[in-house]
C-alpha cells in the first residue's frame, strides 16, 4: 500500500487498484468514524471506542454480504445497494476475527495528518476525529460519489452501532464460524 503521490513512477499502462492506495483506506475510515462513531457531549466529535469495534464495523462496511447475513441472523432488514457488492479487498483472520493488517498503517497516517486522535482508556483505545478530521469527513459526506457507501454505513450503525467491540467479535465468531472462526490466524477470508 502506497500513498497516491508515490504512484508517479508507475507506468501509465499499469492499473492502480484502489485497494493499494493509502488514501482510499484513510477516506473510508474517516467516513466510518463520522457516520458510525458516537458523539460525546463534551467535544461533539465522533469517536469509536476500541480497535476491535472499529475493525468489526469496518468489516461489515467492506463486506456487504456478511452484513446481509448478520441482519438475517438478528432479524433486521438489510438492503445493500448493488453498487457496493464488489467493493471488497482482502481481510485476514486475526486474533479478534476479521482484521486488515493495514489498519495500523492507516491509523498512523490519519493521526500524523492530525485527522484523528488516539487515546488510551485502560486497555482500550478510543479513536476520535479531530476538528479537521471531522470537517474533512463532513465534506466527503456531502460528495455524491460516497452516497451509497454512506447509506450503507448508516445501516451498519443502526443495526450494530450500539454493540461493544467484544459483542461484535462474539457475533462474528457465532455467525461466521466456517468463514472466519475456523480459519487459522493470518489466513485470508474469502
Amino acid at each position: 500500500m502506497r500513498s497516491l503521490q508515490n504512484f508517479n513512477d508507475q507506468p501509465a499502462g499499469v492499473a492502480i487498484l484502489a485497494d493499494d492506495v493509502l488514501e482510499f483506506h484513510a477516506a473510508r475510515l474517516l467516513l466510518l468514524f463520522k457516520v458510525c462513531g458516537a458523539v460525546k457531549r463534551v467535544d461533539k466529535l465522533p469517536r469509536i471506542e476500541g480497535l476491535t469495534k472499529m475493525a468489526k464495523l469496518d468489516f461489515f462496511v467492506r463486506y456487504p454480504e456478511f452484513f446481509d447475513e448478520i441482519c438475517q441472523h438478528l432479524g433486521a432488514k438489510s438492503v445493500v445497494p448493488s453498487s457496493l457488492r464488489p467493493i471488497e479487498s482482502s481481510m485476514v483472520r486475526f486474533h479478534y476475527g476479521p482484521w486488515d493488517k493495514r489498519y495500523y498503517h492507516v491509523l498512523s497516517y490519519l493521526e500524523a495528518k492530525g485527522l484523528i486522535s488516539v487515546e488510551q482508556d485502560g486497555a482500550m483505545y478510543v479513536l476520535k476525529l479531530t476538528g479537521s478530521g471531522n470537517a474533512l469527513a463532513g465534506s466527503a459526506e456531502t460528495n455524491p460519489a460516497f452516497a451509497d457507501l454512506i447509506q450503507h454505513m448508516g445501516r451498519v450503525k443502526k443495526v450494530l452501532g450500539m454493540k461493544s467491540g467484544s459483542a461484535l467479535k462474539d457475533l462474528v465468531y457465532k455467525v461466521f464460524g466456517e468463514e472466519v472462526a475456523d480459519r487459522p490466524l493470518g489466513e485470508v477470508i474469502e
